[in-house]
């Protein structure tokens, strides 16, 4: 079963997998985290993409290491 980028109850914990999406529930979810600040950029896209991030918490936090 896939999980529902557009809609799905996303956590630090979801995993990111073939299926992910750069959705605005994805966005929510990461501004929240990350702050008002945040926006995806090619940088962090391609790190996503390489399948360095195994987790959504992952994707933050690289966010946030990014920016310090």
């Amino acid at each position: 079963m896939t999980f529902d980028w557009h809609g799905g109850a996303i956590s630090r914990a979801t995993v990111v997998d073939a299926t992910y999406k750069n959705t605005q529930n994805v966005r929510r979810f990461l501004t929240a985290q990350c702050g008002p600040d945040f926006k995806f950029d090619r940088d962090l896209m391609a790190w996503i993409r390489s399948g360095a991030a195994q987790t959504i918490g992952d994707i933050a936090d690289e966010w946030q290491r990014r920016r310090s």
